[in-house]
């Protein structure tokens, strides 16, 4: 008997003319599979489209493994137009496909895996440049003669973007979440139950929050937003792919960083970074004791991880002052209802 998976996905995607996958959509991803699914799938390479014969076979075999469910998904998908592919992938492993990157995708706004609970090296490689359009995924090179077909029919053919990533929501809608304007949150983002998306607030891929909370700025790419923390307008925070080197930015939970604010350095919990203010690991930083003397001066980074701080800019001097801040902050529950 195989031993148990990392994850399996049956999907239905997107060709190019040249057979190359675009996109592929997996309506149940599996975290963990069982062995006998793992079984049924020896010999997966991950990439093939499946034809009429396989995915036959693929039934069977699935029903003979006991897999009532993924087994009636087979059937389900036979009849489609589209080219379907089965996804294996016996360890966590770096994805080597774009089926086996689009499945990973899927693990994280699934809420199967965190951001960085999976490994994602070489993916934004492997993905290829997409418009996103009214008529689905199309090659950037193939655009222009589709949008000619379309005038000729007498219809636009809208472009929404042009991007490796689509819009998550139309992948995965997780329970429990509000989002203003989902062109902003990509497929790969994590938005934990509570979580409010407005209009300027960003999600990128392999980040997210753990929810309830309120995101009106930016989460950029491998950033993780605690319970019970909001994020101002226009806030930012200093993603990997953005100078941030292998410093992995985080929000603790209870946090606060106000209207334009930013961060270049992890945050503990019940933290609070007044608005206008970006803290890079560089910034000097004045420690004030009770009385509000100094007692200390600092760089942001030897503050990074702790909690119970309030940063702030001296409104006469513009020196960045940091103090306790022992009044944490409350979530309006009213406001983040999402019943």
């Amino acid at each position: 008997m195989t031993d148990a998976a990392f994850a399996y996905g049956l999907g239905i995607g997107t060709h190019n003319s040249k057979g190359e996958w675009l996109e592929v959509y997996f309506p149940r991803p599996l975290l963990n599979p069982s062995p006998a699914l793992a079984e049924a799938l020896a010999g997966c390479d991950n990439q093939s489209a499946l034809d009429g014969g396989a995915l036959t076979a693929l039934k069977d075999k699935l029903g003979a493994a006991g897999e009532a469910a993924e087994a009636a998904l087979v059937g389900q998908l036979a009849d489609s137009q589209s080219p379907v592919v089965a996804v294996l992938l016996s360890g966590d492993t770096a994805p080597t496909s774009v089926p086996e990157a689009y499945l990973k995708l899927h693990l994280l706004s699934h809420r199967l895996v965190k951001p960085h609970g999976t490994v994602l090296d070489g993916m934004f490689g492997i993905l290829p440049n997409v418009a996103w359009t009214s008529e689905g995924a199309v090659a950037v090179d193939e655009l222009p003669a589709r949008q000619l077909a379309a005038r000729l029919r007498g219809e636009t053919l809208e472009v929404s973007c042009v991007d490796k990533f689509p819009k998550m929501t139309n992948y995965v809608v997780p329970t429990g979440v509000r989002i203003a304007h989902t062109a902003r949150v990509r497929l790969g983002a994590y938005l934990g139950e509570g979580t409010t998306i407005m209009h300027e607030g960003f999600v990128n891929f392999n980040a997210g929050t753990e929810g309830p909370g309120m995101i009106e700025g930016r989460i950029s790419a491998g950033v993780s937003v605690g319970a019970g923390s909001d994020l101002g307008g226009g806030c930012s925070t200093m993603g990997t792919l953005s100078g941030g080197g292998n410093v992995i930015i985080s929000v603790g939970k209870e946090c606060l960083l106000g209207a334009n604010a930013g961060i270049g350095i992890p945050l503990g919990d019940r933290c609070t970074v007044e608005a206008g203010l970006y803290l890079t690991a560089g910034t000097k930083v004045l420690m004030l004791d009770a009385d509000g003397k100094v007692v200390e001066t600092a760089k942001a980074r030897d503050l990074a991880g702790k909690s119970d701080l309030l940063f702030r800019r001296n409104s006469t001097n513009g020196a960045v002052e940091c103090l306790t801040n022992r009044s944490a902050i409350e979530l309006n529950h009213e406001l983040h209802a999402h019943n």
